[in-house]
Formats: C-alpha cells, sequence, structure tokens
C-alpha cells in the first residue's frame, strides 16, 4: 500500500473514531468549559441527555453566572426570602415534581418546536427534575412566569402624572414572550390590588434598602446632606397607603443666596427638599425636615414624608433622569 494510501486510511479511522466518542469521554475541563459556555435552555437540554449531565448540568455553579447576568439587578434581600418560602411550601406540595418538569419544559419550547424537545429528551429524563433548592430551579422559576417576587417599580401604573419620578413595591411576574412583566400594587385603604402589564426592565429595581413599604425607613444620612446631594424620600398619601420612594435633591435656605463660597445650609438643623419635577408654585415643590430628629411628618392633605436615603451612585442618579417627565407637573 503506498505512503499516501495509507495516510487517507489513517484519517478515516481517526474520523471514524472522533465520529463515536461520547462527550462523556472528554476530559472534565473540556467538558467543563463547554458548559459554561452554553445558554439556559442548552444547559436544560443537556440536563436530559442522561443522569451524568443532569447532575453537571444542574449544579449551582453553572447557573449562577446566569442568575447573575440576567436576574441580579432586580431582586433583592425580600426576593430572596420570598423563594426560600416558595421552596419551603412546594417540599410539601404532591404536585411539586410535576409542576417543576413542566416549567422545565416550557422553557425549552420557547427556544424550540415541542417536536425538537421530544426527539431529544427520553421518557425517564422527562420525569426527572432539577433539585429543589439549586439554582437552576429558580431561574427557571422566574423564567416561566411561575414565580412572582417582590421588587420596586418607577413611574407606577404606565407613568400615571400622580407616580412620576416615584418607585413603589410590586409584585412582578416575568413574561418571556413579550420580554416585560406583569405588576401587582398591594391593595390600600379602599383601594384594590391595581394591575399593570408591560413593564419593562428598565422600570425595575431591587428595593435599596430592606424595609417594608409599610415601615419608616431609619435616615442614617442626615448629618452628611449638602445643598446639591440627591435624595430619595419616602412619602404616602395617608397612614393607610403604603411608602413610595420619590426623587429629589437637597436645596438651600432661604437665608442663603446659593454660594457656595458662603454656604452655611450644611450646619444648620433644617434640611431642604426640592422636586423640581413640580412648578416652583406648586405645594409638591419643596418640604422641610428636622436634621436633628427627622419622624414621619405631614397631614392629610399633603400627605406624610418618612425616611431619606441619600443616592451615592451615578448610575442610580442617571436612572432617575431618564425617567424626568417631558412637562414641568404642577
Amino acid at each position: 500500500m503506498s505512503l499516501k494510501k495509507m495516510a487517507l486510511t489513517s484519517k478515516d479511522d481517526n474520523f471514524e473514531e472522533a465520529q463515536g466518542m461520547s462527550v462523556l469521554e472528554l476530559p472534565e475541563l473540556a467538558l467543563e468549559c463547554i458548559l459554561e459556555r452554553l445558554p439556559p435552555a442548552g444547559l436544560c437540554s443537556m440536563a436530559g441527555v442522561c443522569s451524568s449531565l443532569r447532575t453537571m448540568c444542574t449544579s449551582d455553579h453553572l447557573w449562577d453566572r446566569h442568575m447573575k447576568q440576567k436576574w441580579s439587578k432586580i431582586l433583592g434581600p425580600a426576593a430572596h426570602r420570598e423563594w426560600q418560602w416558595h421552596i419551603a411550601s412546594r417540599r410539601n406540595s404532591s404536585n411539586f415534581k410535576q409542576g417543576n418538569h413542566r416549567g422545565w419544559m416550557k422553557l425549552l419550547q420557547l427556544v424550540r418546536p415541542l417536536s425538537w424537545i421530544r426527539s431529544r429528551v427520553d421518557d425517564s429524563s422527562r420525569q426527572s427534575s432539577c433539585p429543589v433548592n439549586s439554582v437552576m430551579s429558580w431561574y427557571l422559576a422566574l423564567e416561566t412566569g411561575r414565580f412572582w417576587f417582590p421588587a420596586q417599580v418607577y413611574n407606577r401604573e404606565n407613568g400615571h402624572v400622580g407616580f412620576i419620578l416615584s418607585c413603589y413595591d410590586a409584585e412582578l411576574s416575568y413574561n418571556p414572550h413579550t420580554d416585560t412583566f406583569q405588576a401587582r400594587y398591594p391593595p390600600h385603604g379602599k383601594r384594590a390590588v391595581a394591575i399593570e402589564n408591560g413593564v419593562s426592565w428598565e422600570r425595575l429595581r431591587a428595593p435599596p434598602v430592606d424595609t417594608s413599604p409599610h415601615d419608616l425607613h431609619i435616615s442614617d444620612c442626615l448629618n452628611d446632606l449638602r445643598p446639591g446631594d440627591y435624595i430619595e424620600i419616602q412619602w404616602r398619601r395617608n397612614k393607610d397607603f403604603p411608602y413610595g420612594w420619590w426623587y429629589g435633591v437637597v436645596g438651600h435656605l432661604e437665608s442663603c443666596d446659593g454660594n457656595v463660597n458662603y454656604c452655611h445650609c450644611h450646619g444648620s438643623d433644617t434640611v431642604v427638599l426640592e422636586f423640581h419635577q413640580y412648578t416652583p408654585d406648586s405645594r409638591w415643590r419643596q418640604t422641610r425636615v428636622n436634621r436633628k430628629d427627622h419622624r414621619e411628618q405631614g397631614n392629610e392633605a399633603d400627605g406624610f414624608y418618612g425616611g431619606i436615603r441619600k443616592l451615592k451612585t451615578e448610575e442610580e442618579i442617571s436612572t432617575w433622569k431618564q425617567l424626568w417627565p417631558t412637562e414641568v407637573l404642577e
């Protein structure tokens, strides 16, 4: 046999040997690198191949990256507590396994036709499910909209004029078909639950402080506030309403001409808060708080002001500025 034929035969043998190689025969590091590059739907597909891949593809370290990449900016401590409660309640439910499996298959259907999925997932793997308390399980619950989680919504109720430049707590469910959310605002007073559809990612955030919307936030920034500082302050219509966070800026006292070289406003016990989205003669334009003894203050006519937090990052400030109304409010 000629050298050329021997070389071709050798190549054919190597090709046939490579074709017969299983992905599980790859070195562990190589397989791990492949799995780390798969999107969530790809990991779900691989998890349905066999028990060995299922163990690898449902591991938390592979899903942590996907969780942080997509969900970290809108999930806070309250959402984590809600998920832990959800896990505990579902563990006691006889229907959990079936419901979790449906969620898994639903995610796959979003990216591939059902026939494609069925051709690649055997009957035994369909009956399996990812671990109840795994990061994968939480990701799928969020991605399919089965899990409602607490977060905050800027300019609630489609930017209703009464909520411009505010941020309110709500329960949210993701719609993977529209890449938006449905928001449920809790009832208060005589008002029923308010529902808003089509809430975009840009209007959501994780609560910046772990304070219930019905509790006064304990302000820890009052001694640091100076004119020009950007702030958020709790405000509610009356005692039955939950607090929302409202955007404002620290202003100068009337006795100060605003010259930064001679300003002593930061030495006064009185802090002026201004809301420039309102006209100068609006009753919502300005309020004053006591730096040394701040607590909820207000009345039934003007509402009640609560805790204050100073905005420290450009990202927070720029988010508020992007929501600025096109017209000044009265």
